[in-house]
């Protein structure tokens, strides 16, 4: 999509997609006329067009060397570029969406022949796609480094732990490409959405996962208030400082080698016949040379016990410190119990562990 006063939409008509004075005049909230010519509002075509931008031709023969010269030039500049709506571009969704008005279907997609070429000579600039529909796994497929992780958010939100655990066990070669949050200019605030306790539980979720962390503007603070992207000003809001003292010390924790190259892996819980509240815990650690991280978090409104096994294979036959770097405590347990019957664990409502493991050194 492009702004309304675009170069292009002069220079270039043929890289949008157009409409005709019928459309302009029966449906002006997705058709505008521009210097004698109609042109499509962007659109997702479950929801009403956007009023502040112009629909790109995705299938427009001269477009996609435009954007590859366009990318290119920011990538010259920055780290990386976010696409947004990516999957809407897709072939399949795009002729979907407008069908002739599109013209000719390429044979290839437009973000492969994008990425691949870009990347020839910026290989480490970054893309990331704003992703729905469950077409995380194909954009990843055309190249892109990271795709939104909607699934995760919508399970903190509203599911439960189980639907959590269940979500984490795909691949890890997809898991580690996608970008987690718990707000962001789309969404709500997490601050007006999830309570002080669950917002934290939330965000350590997200933070100590594999692949990319997104932390919007004044989540931090605890701001409640969201903003649309063009206004320019914004209320006063207090701070928060239990919560912004919790991000200072969960960004501190996380600043390690070990969560960005390290090896992730989900940790099995087990409860027993007359308690199953462990199924509202969900864990998993980090290993790395001699570094060893565990995050236990409850993701519930219920407090809950359970079993919890590390999955370290050298684990066993010594004692070890666990100190959680959250909280600040510590505790002292014996590697064959961590390994089995597993680690015991009682976490009040929305609580966590996030233990640095220590084999402790006698003699």
């Amino acid at each position: 999509m492009w702004g309304l006063d675009h170069p292009w939409v002069a220079e270039h008509p043929e890289y949008l997609i157009h409409g005709n004075a019928d459309d302009a005049k029966n449906d002006p909230s997705s058709y505008i006329e521009s210097g004698g010519t109609v042109f499509a509002l962007g659109r997702d075509p479950f929801f009403p067009a956007w009023p502040d931008v112009l629909q790109l031709n995705a299938f427009a023969p001269g477009l996609r060397q435009a954007a590859i010269e366009t990318v290119s030039s920011i990538a010259q500049q920055c780290d990386g570029i976010r696409c947004d709506m990516a999957m809407l571009f897709l072939n399949a969704i795009f002729a979907r969406t407008w069908g002739g008005r599109a013209g000719q279907q390429p044979e290839t997609e437009y973000w492969a022949d994008l990425i691949l070429t870009v990347k020839k000579n910026y290989p480490g600039f970054l893309f990331v796609a704003e992703a729905y529909w469950d077409m995380e796994w194909q954009l990843q497929q055309l190249g892109f480094d990271f795709c939104y992780d909607k699934k995760l958010y919508d399970r903190l939100e509203h599911g439960d732990a189980e639907s959590i655990r269940l979500h984490l066990c795909a691949d890890p070669p997809y898991l580690s490409k996608l970008l987690r949050f718990i707000e962001n200019h789309d969404e709500p605030r997490a601050a007006a959405t999830f309570s002080s306790e669950k917002q934290q539980a939330a965000a350590l979720t997200m933070a100590t996962l594999p692949g990319m962390k997104l932390f919007h503007e004044g989540q931090f603070e605890g701001r409640t208030v969201r903003l649309p992207v063009f206004l320019c000003r914004r209320p006063q809001e207090p701070v928060n400082p239990g919560l912004q003292g919790f991000y200072k010390k969960l960004l501190g924790a996380i600043d390690k080698p070990i969560f960005h190259n390290g090896q992730w892996s989900l940790c099995e819980r087990t409860g027993w016949s007359d308690n199953t509240t462990c199924q509202n815990l969900v864990a998993w650690s980090w290993l790395s040379d001699d570094e060893r991280y565990l995050i236990i978090v409850n993701l519930s409104d219920c407090a809950a016990q359970s079993r919890v096994k590390v999955p370290w294979a050298g684990a066993g036959g010594g004692e070890w410190h666990l100190l959680d770097a959250v909280s600040g405590a510590t505790y002292e347990r014996a590697g064959d119990e961590m390994r089995s019957p597993g680690l015991y664990v009682e976490l009040a409502p929305w609580n966590f562990h996030f233990f640095e493991c220590l084999r402790v050194i006698k003699g």
